[in-house]
């Protein structure tokens, strides 16, 4: 098997099952929802055929179960229960479970029998009347029709230079890819044979959107040539033929008519009224010339007819040819190369920055040529890193089923709502942070959301809601997961902490619940006794916290006793290549990532509140952390320096330095085995002249003790005025 193909046919279907799950989900909270049943359908229809087309049978099987389960819904001769869906849910399981196997093992042994029985089930116990009934009723309605009135709805007669017409209805032995016979059946008509006309459409037929049979008209063939020509082609079961030819007596022009060209542009359905008139118009402009028609004109027409027809044909070939192209607005990026590419912009990166510290002031068309080079460099670097944006609807798409399948689980009621999945990230972050989030999720519906007869208890609606959202804020997203639940217990947090021996009675009774919240990310920290499915073995949080700032992220939670609680995941919006501002302790300089900077300002702005050194910022307190004692370095202290004062959605603290010397782009290299998880520190960058550079990680700086106290004591009304004063 061609492996771009076999790489194509598993994303796509992994695109198509996810899509389709989302789309399950909207039915199931709402019966009534009619785009979502038409979506349902349309990817149920590219599951199955793509799995029949490719060989896999056993997924195509379960596919056709599911379809024929979700069709007696949509046809409502079932209702949606919560058990149906539990059924189709257990299809589209195992098409994954299938498709997963495919993907490792070049091929699939998984047996659906039992699956696809328990649907099938389903559909004879609740449909079987259904089903009779509505075959009849289709039987009937086939001899019902005037198959006159028919042929003038499928048939433009006006443009049509024709004198016999043949009405064909066609039945298929059709397989499980129904569509896919159809079509076979159509490419296969012999080319003398002119179908003028279909009902319905051949895209409808194509698409396997139609009963036992369907309907074709055939110009200037009498009907036992069309019968005997049909008849043996793929899958044709039977032929049923009849001479329509008194349609095309007098042209009747208030009639609606489909297109004249052929099945292959025919699109116009006899049951929809109103596309055969807007089809009928379409066409008269693009054939009627009434100014230029004469006798002479009809007859040329008439007798080169065979002559334009093809370059007519390759003319609409075109023009479809022309809208496909400029349709395309995006392609499929190998990942190998999109990485190699980005290595490649991370050389030129440090390349640039050597070469600007190489030349002299002096050499001006260097400097220019320096110049251009840092132009192209930048827009290649935006161009490398928008590649690499991927929207987290990729991954927030998969949440909804996990959501649902847990509170199914626990017998609880959520509303899950996701805002912002079009919000982007880089794809290493993108590929990280789906198990974090998985993680806080469950926590939401396991620990936060009551049970409904509770939530009634408390004066609550029985069903809870959880929202997903994103935001871009600067240079970081943040992901904020929320639940209207019953918020988190901080004194059962302070037992759980004393029992696991992480801080003593006294600093737990000392600390406000805001930070005692934070211990909830303590490896095997857990406040649920009880051992599920769920939780109860405290693995999940720390993966949490220990992944997220692994990507150079923070996360934070905030809860309101029986009100719920809300958990903010920083995350920045790309990583590797970051501007830094260069810090000066001594003779060292650390880099500070500037998407963590708020404000510089002079060392004279240092205050003490409550014993401890901190910079004041709109009745706000910044604890000061002094880089020579959180570095550990051994020198002296100037009488001067300047102060970089971080924003408080990431760390509400300051950090005092030196000096500062300037900004710069950096490539910057995690660090790994032993020196991986230095407090402090994130990792280093090779700058110009070759010297590596540490890059500080402000959210693990320690903090003095007193800073801490000073926070928790701090009243804004106890500060004396003050004058800020910030540097350029």
């Amino acid at each position: 098997m061609d492996e771009e193909l076999y790489q194509a046919f598993i994303t796509e279907s992994e695109e198509s099952i996810t899509q389709l799950n989302n789309s399950l989900l909207s039915l199931e909270s709402n019966p009534d929802d009619t785009e979502a049943i038409d979506d349902i359908f349309r990817q149920a229809h590219t599951l199955k055929g793509n799995f029949g087309a490719m060989g896999f049978d056993n997924a195509a099987t379960v596919a056709h179960a599911v379809e024929d389960l979700l069709d007696e819904i949509r046809h409502e001769r079932l209702d949606v229960t919560a058990e149906r869906m539990d059924l189709v849910f257990d299809g589209m399981d195992l098409i994954v479970e299938i498709l997963h196997d495919i993907e490792e093992n070049g091929e699939s042994t998984i047996d659906p029998t039992d699956t696809v029985e328990e649907i099938r089930a389903a559909v004879e116990d609740g449909g079987d009347a259904g089903n009779s009934n509505t075959a009849a009723s289709d039987e009937a309605d086939r001899e019902s029709v005037d198959l006159d009135t028919l042929a003038a709805n499928c048939v433009d007669a006006d443009t049509l230079d024709a004198t016999t017409l043949t009405h064909a209805h066609v039945e298929l032995d059709a397989g499980q890819m129904k569509g896919v016979d159809a079509g076979i059946f159509l490419s296969s008509i012999p080319e003398d044979l002119d179908v003028v006309g279909a009902n319905p459409s051949r895209d409808a037929i194509e698409d396997g959107e139609f009963g036992d049979g369907f309907d074709l008209f055939v110009a200037e063939r009498d009907a036992a040539v069309v019968e005997s020509e049909l008849d043996g082609l793929w899958k044709v079961s039977t032929v049923e033929t009849t001479d329509v030819s008194d349609a095309l007596a007098g042209g009747d022009e208030s009639a609606p008519a489909a297109d004249a060209d052929g099945i292959d542009v025919g699109d116009v359905d006899a049951t929809d009224a109103s596309e055969s008139d807007d089809g009928a118009e379409g066409d008269a402009d693009e054939t009627a010339s009434p100014d230029s028609e004469s006798p002479e004109s009809e007859s040329d027409e008439e007798a080169t007819a065979d002559d334009e027809s093809p370059s007519d044909a390759d003319e609409e070939e075109n023009k479809k040819e022309a809208r496909s192209i400029s349709a395309v607005k995006s392609v499929r990026v190998d990942v190998d190369q999109l990485d190699e590419l980005h290595e490649l912009v991370e050389q030129l990166v440090t390349s640039r920055i050597k070469l600007r510290n190489a030349i002299d002031v002096g050499q001006t068309t260097a400097l220019d040529t320096l110049d251009e080079l840092d132009k192209i460099s930048s827009n290649l670097q935006n161009t490398v890193m928008d590649m690499r944006l991927i929207p987290l609807k990729k991954v927030f798409d998969k949440f909804p089923r996990l959501v649902r399948d847990l509170a199914r689980e626990q017998d609880k009621r959520v509303s899950f709502k996701v805002e912002g999945a079009d919000i982007e990230l880089d794809r290493t972050i993108l590929d990280e942070i789906s198990d974090p989030l998985m993680h806080v999720l469950r926590n939401a519906v396991d620990h936060g959301i009551e049970e409904p007869d509770v939530r009634e208890a408390n004066g609550k609606s029985r069903t809870g809601t959880i929202r997903l959202s994103a935001r871009r804020q600067h240079d970081t997203v943040i992901v904020t997961v929320e639940d209207d639940g019953s918020g988190i217990d901080a004194d059962a947090v302070r037992d759980k902490a004393v029992d696991k021996g992480v801080a003593t009675r006294e600093e737990l009774d000392q600390m406000p619940d805001s930070e005692v919240y934070d211990y909830i990310f303590h490896p095997g920290f857990s406040t649920n006794d009880e051992i599920t499915d769920v939780s109860g073995r405290g693995v999940g949080m720390d993966v949490v916290k220990t992944t997220v700032e692994s990507l150079d992220g923070s996360v934070s939670v905030d809860s309101e006793p029986g009100e719920g609680s809300t958990f903010n995941i920083r995350l920045p919006v790309s990583v590797a290549i970051i501007k830094v501002l260069f810090v000066q302790v001594e003779d060292r300089e650390f880099g500070v990532p500037i998407k963590y900077i708020d404000e510089i300002s002079r060392r004279d702005r240092v205050q003490t509140v409550n014993g401890a050194e901190v910079i004041v910022h709109e009745e706000t307190i910044f604890p000061l952390i002094r880089l020579r004692e959180a570095l550990e370095i051994d020198s002296p202290e100037p009488d001067d320096g300047m102060v970089v004062r971080i924003r408080p959605d990431d760390r509400q603290v300051a950090l005092h330095c030196d000096g500062v010397t300037k900004q710069e782009e950096v490539v910057v290299t995690p660090l790994q085995g032993p020196l991986s998880g230095v407090g402090g520190l994130s990792g280093t960058a090779v700058i110009g002249d070759g010297n590596v550079i540490p890059i500080l990680d402000v959210s693990t700086l320690a903090l003095p003790a007193e800073s801490e106290q000073a926070m928790r004591e701090f009243d804004p009304s106890q500060l004396p005025g003050t004058t800020e004063e910030a540097a350029d």
